[in-house]
């Protein structure tokens, strides 16, 4: 089976079909093979830092309201890579579901500015939620943020986007508050599937600057252009007069213009801006629970065009993920996140957010995360010889966990795997279960999404076989 898009599109609206008749959150559905990119959307986060001269460029004006600017550009600029993955657009496809545990571990490094690391981590599956925290020390700035996905089908592929991130100047102690804009993925029936930014954003700064972001994109009838975008910078006490205004596609080319003097002083052509390759572990090195590592037998086949194998690799960490959560539940525990803490409020977040409050939107089942700066230095086995297969590693050997039965634990998880676990009371932590599983309260709409969602898991890991 040919592994592109345009050659399967037949399969794909069979598919679409399917997920047509589920009206909840998609974000977790079992898609194809032919539409799975060969990463997860816990590498996602680098973009934020590639073009490492706009992610530092702030950190080094003196000037309040150019370093509100140069924010703006930073925010813009990164905006094509994040939605392509850095990317031919023509080669756009749908990133792996990461797994709760799911790692992304790298640094980007340049003789001038320094090593920028990143840490991003999958802290939850249901709903799915990555948190990511990238810092350069050297240059004195560091953003952390958390992104959960809402999918949804209209025709178009809805994404809503809950979260925020935080961008902080270590020389002038200042904090700045990021949005993560919703995408409409467009195009997916004809085979040639785009990503389109929807809705107004604020990006809020302390120095009451505010920019706001207007994605207008192509409409039905042909108005707009394709990725475009206004923005405009102004002061929260004087919202009517602009200080600077930037026009044109986030995946392009957008000019920069003093409002005051009706002067354009800049000009970014994104796809001729110097994007570094952030630098990884090699395979041998990374920890099981690493991205490029836990889904290596996925990348392989995708790679080869093998639609079985992909199949197989997929449902391996999959089916091992489900059993895991369904062992937590039986015990009483939850999984233990290894970089980032669950908090219930961010005074960071009431205070800036008054300047844009329809900019943010925080789910509380989705949590808000902020990286436990202590844990930075943790060091592998992040999970003793626990594999995200729900397997060990003993003695050279993998083993599964079936002996004990399920809800037994990983072989004993006080010897075999840290004391990682926590107590807690009436939480099933997004275990999966199928139709004939206890549905407690669950409604008739939620129980028929279920059974979409098992439907298309099985027909999904037979298909290629």
């Amino acid at each position: 089976m040919s592994g592109s898009i345009a050659s399967n599109r037949s399969t794909l609206k069979e598919f679409l079909a399917s997920i047509a008749t589920i009206q909840g959150d998609l974000s977790n559905i079992t898609a194809p093979p032919f539409v799975l990119a060969e990463h997860s959307t816990v590498e996602l986060p680098q973009y934020w830092a590639d073009h490492l001269s706009l992610f530092v460029a702030q950190a080094l004006e003196a000037d309040a309201e150019k370093r509100a600017l140069l924010i703006l550009k930073w925010f813009l600029g990164s905006l094509r890579n994040q939605q392509y993955a850095g990317r031919k657009e023509q080669d756009s496809k749908k990133p792996l579901n990461a797994f709760l545990g799911e790692l992304f571990l790298g640094g980007f490094h340049d003789d001038g500015i320094g090593e920028t690391k990143l840490i991003s981590e999958q802290v939850s599956h249901h709903p799915p939620v990555t948190a990511c925290y990238l810092w350069n020390d050297r240059q004195g700035i560091r953003a952390e943020g958390f992104t959960q996905q809402e999918i949804t089908f209209s025709g178009s592929v809805n994404i809503k986007q809950k979260g925020y991130a935080i961008l902080h100047i270590d020389h002038y102690k200042e904090d700045y508050l990021i949005p993560v804009p919703n995408v409409k993925v467009k195009g997916i029936i004809s085979g040639t599937p785009y990503p389109e930014l929807v809705g107004n954003y604020c990006i809020v700064s302390p120095t009451a600057l505010v920019s706001e972001i207007k994605f207008e994109g192509k409409g039905l009838l042909g108005g707009g252009s394709k990725n475009g975008f206004e923005a405009r910078l102004y002061r929260a006490d004087a919202s009517s007069d602009d200080l600077y205004t930037a026009k044109g596609q986030w995946n392009g080319s957008f000019n920069i213009q003093n409002a005051r003097t009706v002067e354009e002083i800049d000009t970014l052509n994104i796809n001729m801006e110097k994007s570094i390759p952030i630098t990884v572990a090699d395979l041998s090195d990374q920890d099981p629970w690493e991205s490029r590592k836990a889904w290596g037998g996925v990348i392989d086949a995708l790679g080869r065009g093998d639609m079985k194998g992909t199949t197989d690799a997929k449902s391996d960490v999959e089916t091992g993920q489900r059993q895991m959560r369904r062992d937590e539940e039986a015990r009483g525990e939850k999984w233990q996140r290894v970089f980032y803490r669950r908090q219930t409020n961010d005074p960071l977040l009431e205070k800036l957010s008054a300047a844009g409050k329809d900019s943010f939107t925080v789910d509380p089942a989705g949590g808000i995360w902020k990286v436990d700066k202590d844990a930075i230095d943790t060091q592998k086995p992040y999970h003793g010889n626990l594999l995200p297969t729900r397997k060990v590693f003993n003695n050279q050997r993998i083993q599964r966990n079936e002996a004990n039965g399920p809800g037994s634990g990983y072989n004993s998880p006080k010897t075999e795997q840290p004391a990682r676990s926590e107590r807690f009371h009436g939480e099933s932590n997004g275990a999966v279960r199928g139709p004939d599983a206890q549905a407690g309260g669950m409604d008739k709409r939620k129980l028929e999404d279920i059974q979409v969602e098992e439907m298309l898991r099985a027909k999904y890991q037979s298909s290629s076989r």
